[in-house]
């Protein structure tokens, strides 16, 4: 009769129950065979969507408008840095070269289509880098290629980790977080401030511009 009453609650925490046990079974059977747990991790899985959608999105900008590309950037970007600040720590497997899927014509193609899109505003003066410790001067760096660069190393992983193998996508990651504190966590950083820049002090010289037009009104009259 209890159960009568109950039905949906008791499917409830019976579904529950089962995919504890499950979910338990699945995980005891990796320890067992010595394989990745760390891949299915929830800010391991968050990370991988976020970075798929950072490399689909680069790959479709080809055209784009200047505008709709540094809003959209601006989103993803920092989206992507704390995704990637929340992985866990993750220990490497294997110790063969895992392949690779930008090719030299690939990052080429995507570098210039931004750059492309981009136009005036892909040069950028940075100062955090290794190279100014030997100079007085920013160095000038360009927008699109701190991306393309970025894109290289994320769009390598996402192609290892979709092949499904567990300690290529154990490695995958742990080559992509190593790489993130090293090399294009430091770059995407700069790049956003430099997208940044791209937007807001290129709405303020616009209104100076228009400040100025009527200044010149005023005074001719």
């Amino acid at each position: 009769m209890i159960y009568d009453c109950f039905p949906c609650k008791c499917s409830k925490k019976k579904d529950s129950h089962s995919l504890f046990f499950l979910t338990f079974a699945f995980q005891l059977l990796c320890i067992m065979n010595g394989e990745s747990q760390v891949i299915f991790d929830r800010n391991a899985v968050e990370f991988v969507t976020v970075a798929a959608e950072f490399c689909a999105f680069l790959e479709r900008a080809e055209g784009m408008k200047q505008e709709t590309f540094v809003n959209t950037m601006l989103k993803i970007l920092p989206l992507l840095y704390i995704k990637a600040s929340m992985l866990p720590e993750i220990e490497q497997i294997g110790e063969e070269e895992l392949e690779s899927y930008v090719t030299e014509e690939t990052y080429t193609i995507l570098r210039i289509n931004l750059a492309d899109i981009l136009a005036e505003k892909d040069d950028y003066l940075e100062v955090f880098l290794p190279e100014m410790a030997y100079s007085d001067t920013p160095i000038k760096k360009n927008i699109s290629e701190d991306l393309a660069d970025i894109y290289q190393d994320i769009k390598d992983f996402v192609f290892v980790f979709r092949l499904g193998l567990n300690e290529t996508m154990n490695d995958a990651l742990y080559i992509c977080k190593e790489n993130f504190g090293r090399l294009w966590g430091q770059k995407l950083v700069n790049t956003l401030r430099a997208l940044h820049d791209v937007k807001y002090n290129q709405a303020t010289d616009q209104d100076d511009d228009y400040h100025y037009a009527d200044d010149d009104h005023d005074n001719y009259h």
